[in-house]
């Protein structure tokens, strides 16, 4: 497959940072994609909401589906497969890109902010991909796409923030367990990662944040790789943990220093779980 021409995304978030920046990319293609995300009024910590993020989809050339509601709520993620159905047709693809960023130790942390972790990087992987599963074997190449991490059980990954750890993990987990369930059936399941910081709101929003942005890579790089991912036919990619650069030197990206907030491909600071 080498395009996304009518095919439909359904995304968890996507109202700003590495989601919509997959979404536009998919929409230049002229793909359908459904957004279920919360943020539905301007947030001052937060650029652009759900529908400033449907406005873009729809200026690159997509269409774009907004809906309003939290990933942790069961109610909310059956209506949005609904909806997904009934405004498009169907569902091809999944991305799970929804996710709560908290680098608090042990004892520091509040269990109601581990509890999100869980539920929105966790649970709601493993729901919103559920609750599609149906729309996903009747497409012709189905593809869920979870954005986290390969597994590494490295101590050095749990020593410094084990909770968000194990949250990042579980969506890696969750993404296997579709590959191998479901691979038998067509579904091929992918996890991407970035091999750097992406300038984000959720980078940008922790203590010293603005200077983690400076040496970190435009969410495009991502968006580029998840592209590529979507786009490779069949079940080559599935069960794969995959890192962005080294995805896009395979298919031929030799130059990255337009993907850099400096235009340098060096200085850059590495993701928390590569570095």
């Amino acid at each position: 497959m080498t395009t996304l021409a009518g095919r439909t995304i359904l995304m968890s978030g996507g109202s700003r940072g590495i989601g919509l920046a997959i979404a536009v990319r998919a929409a230049r293609d002229g793909a359908n994609v459904a957004l279920v995300a919360k943020t539905d009024r301007p947030d001052p910590r937060l650029a652009g909401t759900i529908h400033t993020a449907a406005d873009a989809i729809r200026e690159a050339g997509g269409n774009a589906l907004p809906i309003v509601g939290d990933i942790r709520d069961d109610a909310t993620i059956a209506a949005a497969v609904e909806r997904t159905v009934a405004e498009f047709g169907g569902i091809d693809v999944v991305v799970n890109n929804a996710s709560v960023l908290n680098l608090s130790p042990t004892a520091d942390l509040d269990p109601k902010r581990y509890d999100l972790m869980q539920d929105v990087n966790v649970r709601g992987t493993f729901m919103l991909t559920r609750s599609a599963i149906p729309h996903l074997l009747a497409s012709p190449d189905p593809k869920v796409l979870t954005l986290s991490p390969p597994i590494n059980l490295d101590p050095r990954w749990f020593a410094g923030h084990p909770a968000y750890t194990m949250a990042k993990y579980g969506m890696t987990m969750a993404a296997l367990g579709f590959a191998h369930e479901l691979g038998q059936k067509g579904v091929s399941s992918t996890c991407l990662w970035p091999a750097t910081l992406v300038a984000t709101d959720a980078i940008g929003n922790l203590p010293g944040g603005d200077q983690m942005v400076a040496v970190s890579r435009k969410p495009d790089i991502v968006a580029d790789a998840a592209y590529e991912v979507l786009t490779t036919d069949g079940q080559e990619l599935n069960g794969q943990t995959l890192i962005d650069e080294d995805l896009l030197r395979s298919r031929g990206v030799t130059d990255f220093a337009a993907y850099s907030m400096t235009g340098r491909d060096e200085g850059l600071a590495p993701d928390i779980f590569l570095s």
